[in-house]
């Protein structure tokens, strides 16, 4: 056996398990709805996802030094100032609109989320108006994105990250098009980011040594996971987020364990196709947490599908070349070594998953701990 093919298996095994504390991708999605109203004020209304805001909050701890957040009412004060103090409005010259905290807590409409309802009064400030978020994507991560949607006369939507400039809300939003394209590299990056996605994949194509059977896993993939995509975030079948990512986690565990079994692939787009419906699902939650434009529904829905299937189309042609070079330095032999090496690090990865996303990985963990 080859130097690559004995440490291939380690390295990659290596990464998955570094990347399983990881709740298999963070969105890192935040959200504005600003209203403009009477006499230059505007209400905006930030989202987040409540297990970004609590990240985000866990991470900015030093700003709450001595505060007491068990007493009723004080943690959603605290949330409320952490937005407050990270955005703001101004003119030109960054002569700051006054700001006050509205409201913030859970938001009524989803119960996942959090909501912080800020009410600025640019009154006395003169010239364009200017929304500045840079200093809340900066706490949210370098991969951080925040879907602003303007309404009034300007109304429109357009998505910020971290290295943009304020936005200028005296001019016209992106067009529908400048907007899909970022719906493309949403797509892209949450499937190169869905360390489940990615396992499932790779699991399935582990005994891959032809074309034909990677073209039929993967067409079988894409129509299925576009099916129930499409489905959902356009609300016509939902199902509830906790079981959908633990079926995935499911899913990874299955193909990862019928590699042990079985070396047939020619039949195994018959597991893409029926996992892929439940991925599909998982798809659209992320499409869904990162806002679907009220104008351009399905053209967002195809951008980030089209960037799904590039990030997919960009891992098989990466991963199966390795697979086949890795054969040609074995004899021309596909190494059962290797496919079980890999199998049971992304099954080890499946589990813990799957008992994290159904509440029991604590449990678990304190009763191993309590044997030892």
């Amino acid at each position: 056996m080859s130097w690559s093919s004995k440490c291939l298996p380690l390295v990659v095994a290596a990464l998955l398990a570094s990347l399983a504390p990881a709740f298999a991708h963070t969105a890192d999605i935040s959200t504005a709805k600003i209203t403009p109203e009477k006499d230059r004020s505007y209400q905006i209304d930030v989202g987040f996802l409540a297990t970004d805001l609590e990240r985000i909050f866990s991470q900015t701890m030093a700003e709450r030094a001595g505060v007491e957040l068990s007493q009723p009412g004080v943690l959603e004060t605290q949330i409320g100032k952490l937005v407050q103090r990270r955005v703001s409005m101004h003119d030109a010259e960054g002569h700051a609109c006054a700001g006050r905290v509205d409201y913030a807590g859970e938001d009524p409409a989803n119960a996942d989320s959090a909501l912080v309802k800020l009410k600025f009064d640019c009154s006395g400030v003169a010239g364009q108006i200017f929304y500045d978020a840079k200093e809340l994507l900066a706490v949210a991560g370098s991969k951080a994105k925040h879907l602003v949607t303007l309404t009034g006369e300007n109304a429109g939507e357009t998505m910020l990250y971290p290295a943009d400039p304020p936005l200028d809300l005296s001019k016209p939003l992106e067009t529908v098009w400048q907007l899909m394209w970022k719906f493309v590299q949403a797509g892209v990056e949450h499937i190169l980011t869905g360390y489940d996605h990615v396992c499932f994949l790779i699991a399935i194509l582990l005994w891959a040594t032809r074309v034909w059977p990677v073209v039929k896993i993967v067409t079988a993939f894409t129509v299925s996971h576009s099916i129930t995509l499409s489905l959902a975030a356009l609300d016509i079948v939902t199902l509830p987020s906790q079981w959908v990512e633990a079926a995935i986690a499911a899913s990874i565990i299955y193909v990862a364990v019928e590699n042990f079994f079985s070396r047939r692939v020619d039949g195994r787009w018959r597991d893409t196709f029926l996992f892929g419906f439940i991925h599909g699902f998982g798809f659209a939650s992320s499409l869904k947490e990162l806002g679907v434009p009220a104008n351009a529904v399905l053209p967002a829905l195809a951008s980030f599908n089209i960037g799904v299937e590039l990030g997919q189309v960009a891992i098989v042609l990466v991963f199966v070349p390795a697979l086949l070079f890795i054969d040609k330095q074995t004899g021309g032999k596909r190494s059962p070594r290797l496919v079980y090496a890999l199998s049971a690090a992304i099954a080890l990865l499946g589990a813990y998953w799957l008992l994290e996303r159904v509440g029991a990985l604590d449990f678990v963990l304190a009763h191993l701990g309590h044997s030892a």
